[in-house]
């Protein structure tokens, strides 16, 4: 869109975003800003940074947003940008002048007077990364110690973590992370999809239960609707950030689900616990069922390889082992209470474990799993991952930890997901101090063999993944029995645990599996253990 001398519409929302640059904050506000206005409405855009001329028209081309016109008054530029692809036909039919404000500096905050509001209300300044980094952060004195649990006893199924989510709720998701619902009112649906969750769980006759992680958009990411200092910001979002968006485009659209749906925590200041990050879902869970419960984290190596984008989180941080301090000591803090409140079990989901061993000797960026940052030579990366699992899992009961590996779950395609054994993963496993059990993937060709399970340290209990969550077709009773008695005649079945390689819905925007198909599987797993236990006992 050609330069104006005067926009021909009144925006919906201005705001100012100072001599921000798109690397420094001004994506990170203009999401903000843009999230809770419908399609068709108008943001304005304030700046006085040179570099916004080219990279927000590359921003809005990329996202998919139109950049309606632009203005410029000595070194002060303003930008009119149209939420969605702008349709000619309807355009301005929306636009409203009621939130408008003559003055561009209408809505600009003073830095003194933006480090007393919270997050939300924070609409920009020069400073904006150091008025944000004011947010409080609450660090327990004392973390409490592990409470008593209930036993998970050989032999036992269970999920890994995620469950397909209702429509209803998914919608529910958008709308809370664009502002349009209350977490009052989300938390409530949250509830009633983690109610249909349990029951079916019950139903299949597992013997553990999760909540289908129903409250998180993905399985890792939701972290940063939690933590102090983090924003969930759409994937595209990121494509003007990196070093090669065209490539970064391509990775993306290879995904199963737009990249404009998986959203990405994306750092701005030094990362806190002010609220729990999943103290909340079992604290429902647990009035909802008997049984033991599982509750899964992501791991502090997969958090750090997802959140350490130079582009961003370097402007909080000087280096990802910088930033992987913070994610260690808020994940133990996490842990601590899931203990405390008597989780039977908790489990750290580290899938880029195997994009590490798998995918070859690289550092250019990978999708896997959202593992986008960068990453050294083999032996690096693994000696860092060991070091940070066991700065995590420190001192505490081992019985009540686990590990899940898998290879990726982002898409049924079995063609496009990493293939390998867990072979070059033995050693990292043998270095893990207080993990007592491994959640690992066996189900397909990709897995490698199941004999490997009996080189794996002789302390720790082994889910052994028994079903494929992608295949649309529940696997016989009789073959699955037949895998568990080959892990039994491995590793002897006190050290046997059941489950699916992988959760069932990693991804809300892209679920592998429906719910009644996910329920089969669970109870075909079931009817297996009863099968192996008659042939036991015989």
């Amino acid at each position: 869109m050609n330069r104006v001398e005067k926009h021909s519409h009144k925006p919906d929302v201005t705001f100012n975003g100072g001599s921000l640059d798109c690397g420094s904050g001004l994506l990170l506000l203009i999401r903000q800003h843009m999230d809770p206005l419908s399609e068709g409405q108008l943001l304005e855009i304030v700046s006085t940074e040179s570099s916004v001329d080219e990279d927000l028209p590359a921003w809005c081309r990329l996202t998919n947003n139109s950049l309606v016109s632009w203005t410029r008054e000595g070194s002060t530029r303003s930008f009119l940008v149209c939420k969605g692809l702008l349709d000619p036909n309807t355009f301005g039919k929306y636009s409203s002048s009621t939130n408008y404000s003559s003055s561009h500096n209408a809505l600009l905050l003073s830095s003194e007077s933006s480090t007393a509001l919270p997050l939300q209300q924070t609409i920009a300044s020069n400073n904006i990364v150091e008025s944000i980094r004011t947010v409080s952060v609450i660090i327990p004195a004392t973390l409490p110690a592990p409470s008593p649990a209930q036993i998970i006893h050989p032999l036992s199924v269970m999920g890994i973590g995620s469950w397909p989510r209702p429509s209803w709720l998914t919608r529910s998701l958008h709308d809370r992370l664009t502002g349009k619902m209350p977490e009052e009112e989300f938390q409530r649906n949250a509830d009633d999809a983690v109610r249909l969750c349990v029951d079916s769980q019950i139903r299949s006759g597992v013997d553990v239960i999760t909540d289908g992680e129903q409250r998180r958009d993905n399985y890792s990411s939701f972290v940063g609707n939690r933590l102090d200092n983090c924003l969930l910001i759409p994937l595209t979002d990121l494509l003007p950030l990196v070093d090669d968006p065209e490539k970064f485009k391509q990775e993306m659209d290879s995904l199963d689900v737009p990249a404009d749906k998986i959203r990405h925590p994306a750092v701005f200041g030094k990362i806190g616990r002010s609220r729990p990050l999943a103290l909340h879902e079992f604290s429902f869970l647990s009035r909802l069922t008997d049984k033991p419960i599982k509750i899964s984290l992501p791991g502090p190596y997969l958090l750090t390889r997802t959140m350490w984008m130079e582009c961003i989180a370097d402007k909080a941080y000087a280096s990802r082992e910088d930033l992987s301090e913070d994610i260690v000591r808020v994940l133990r803090e996490e842990i601590h209470f899931l203990l405390a409140a008597g989780v039977s079990i908790v489990q750290l989901d580290e899938p880029v474990l195997t994009e590490i061993v798998m995918s070859g000797p690289k550092t250019a960026r990978s999708f896997m799993c959202g593992a986008l940052s960068e990453r050294s030579s083999i032996d690096e990366e693994l000696s860092f991952a060991s070091y940070l699992i066991n700065a995590v899992t420190a001192g505490l009961p081992a019985e009540r930890l686990a590990i899940h590996v898998c290879r990726g779950n982002w898409t049924p395609d079995e063609s496009v997901a990493l293939t390998g054994s867990y072979e070059p993963l033995l050693p990292l496993f043998g270095q893990l101090e207080n993990v007592g059990t491994l959640f690992l993937e066996f189900c397909t060709p990709r897995a490698g063999e199941l004999e490997v399970i009996n080189r794996l340290p002789k302390t720790v209990r082994i889910g052994v993944g028994v079903v494929n969550p992608k295949n649309p077709t529940v696997e016989s009773v009789n073959g699955i029995a037949a895998r568990i008695e080959q892990a039994i005649s491995l590793i002897g079945f006190e050290r046997v645990l059941l489950n699916p390689d992988c959760g069932f819905a990693t991804f809300a925007d892209n679920p592998v599996s429906t719910p009644e198909i996910a329920e089969q599987k669970l109870h075909a797993i079931v009817q297996a253990v009863k099968l192996v236990r008659e042939r036991i006992d015989q």
